[in-house]
């Protein structure tokens, strides 16, 4: 029962007919009783009927008595009797929520639903199947695959002896990857959970992913600093990158193209390794501390760096300014070391989480920090947007994953009065209805479509030559 001590007796009175159990609750916390108390439960034998009491101890008590037909108790506060719902164990208050259950206030804002079923810190989570489903891996050594209706765990996987450090699902979801402490990365079939193939490092493998085309495997370590590139059918080594930082890599994808690997570093640099020319192309410096993850938008415009110096850095790869100009700085969205990132499809928002036990979404447009998502009780290692950008999932040390629904963020009052402070207002599109903002200068009769929209009909509002 973990730390909780239990002691029950149980008597029985002839003459009443009854039947007693009694029971001392005792709650442990660092070996000093800090909570206690007692459930009394009598049951007629000739009715069968139940009654049930609880004592808090605030005074101090004797012991039960059971006299001659008779129960007796002395120095019980009677302000401290609580009747017990009828058939509930005292055992069940204690117990957490059952997996997948939404547990926001009713007012609440943003939905969260919350997934439990890992008994360890979980370390990587990643909507699949149409985010119909979502795949984790654990400390606790075992892959699973959950229902996102549900939060029932379909399916788990014991992949290792040791701690799962990273893993990753195919893209048509019928392999998955695990990487571990104990030095190899494993491929496994989704459906019959069997080992396909395995790769070693010298040390342990801190990080693995797919290719977007799931033709390619990539994996980094932490001892030889190396990343090597895998062929996912049938496992053999393609590239061995030795030496590829001065330090522990920290994080390792492909980007969209799948041209080139992007990894980061215990050695506060990133670098893009072309898989084509098999030489770094690019390499970033910027954080003043460990570079603990990277994600690209699907243009391969903007490349985003997380670090434990509590910032994030965008840098603008595509166009080369970074060179001149450096990165963008997102800063004053985190209190503590940010250990993850992702983008939206469209590159509109960022999603970072953090050792503060926060998620905190970040508005691409402004550069600016536009909502922070709490709920953690403990580190957050993971998070990433599902494909219609109407979910955040997320996963911790607390061993929990959350799913939040954000759909309707730009309606929270808080998120439009930061707009209305940088100068911004919200309209909606007159075509595809959703919100975009346009600045308090700009006139929402002639800005009538998001830019989406107006992409997609190039020629509207362009003048004719006559009115030239």
């Amino acid at each position: 029962m973990g730390d909780r001590n239990y002691l029950a007796y149980s008597f029985f009175v002839p003459s009443c007919q009854n039947f007693l159990h009694y029971s001392d609750y005792s709650y442990l916390r660092h070996k000093d009783v800090t909570k206690s108390r007692i459930a009394i439960s009598i049951w007629n034998l000739a009715t069968t009927e139940t009654r049930k009491f609880q004592f808090s101890q605030h005074k101090s008590f004797l012991p039960i008595i059971i006299g001659q037909g008779a129960l007796t108790m002395t120095e019980v506060d009677p302000l401290a009797i609580e009747i017990i719902e009828e058939g509930l164990d005292l055992d069940q208050k204690s117990l957490p929520p059952p997996s997948g259950v939404w547990e926001h206030e009713e007012l609440a804002q943003v939905k969260v639903k919350v997934m439990r079923g890992h008994t360890e810190c979980v370390n990587r989570c990643k909507l699949c199947c149409q985010d119909q489903k979502i795949f984790t891996v654990s400390n606790d050594k075992t892959a699973r695959i959950w229902d996102i209706d549900t939060g029932a765990v379909l399916k788990t996987y014991n992949c290792h002896d040791m701690f799962i450090t990273s893993g990753d699902i195919s893209p048509d979801n019928t392999r998955f990857l695990t990487c571990s402490w104990d030095k190899t990365l494993r491929l496994w079939d989704t459906e019959t959970g069997k080992m396909l193939w395995q790769g070693r490092h010298d040390g342990i493998v801190t990080c693995c992913r797919f290719s977007h085309n799931g033709k390619m495997v990539v994996s980094g370590s932490d001892l030889d600093h190396s990343v090597s590139v895998w062929h996912t059918g049938e496992g053999t080594l393609l590239h061995h990158l030795k030496d590829q930082h001065k330090s522990t890599i920290t994080s390792c994808s492909f980007t969209p193209n799948d041209e080139r690997i992007c990894t980061t570093s215990m050695d506060k640099s990133t670098k893009l390794w072309d898989l084509e020319s098999k030489r770094t192309t690019v390499k970033l410096e910027g954080h003043i501390n460990v570079i603990s993850s990277c994600c690209m938008d699907r243009n391969e415009r903007w490349l985003c760096t997380s670090s434990w110096d509590k910032t994030l850095q965008v840098w603008d790869i595509s166009t080369g300014m970074f060179r001149s100009q450096g990165p963008v700085s997102l800063s004053k969205g985190h209190e503590g070391s940010v250990s993850c990132c992702d983008f939206t499809r469209d590159g509109t928002l960022l999603v970072s989480g953090s050792y503060d036990q926060t998620v905190t979404l970040w508005d691409m447009e402004t550069c600016m920090h536009k909502l922070s998502l709490k709920g953690h009780s403990d580190w957050v290692t993971d998070c990433s947007f599902s494909e219609d950008q109407k979910w955040v999932i997320s996963c911790s040390k607390d061993k929990t994953m959350r799913f939040w629904n954000i759909e309707d963020t730009d309606h929270i009052p808080f998120v439009l009065e930061q707009r209305r402070a940088i100068g911004l207002k919200m309209v909606n599109c007159e075509q595809c209805g959703k919100a975009f903002s346009i600045a308090q200068l700009e006139d929402a009769r002639e800005l009538s479509l998001c830019v989406f929209c107006r992409l997609a009909q190039p020629n509207r509002n362009v003048p004719e030559l006559d009115e030239v």
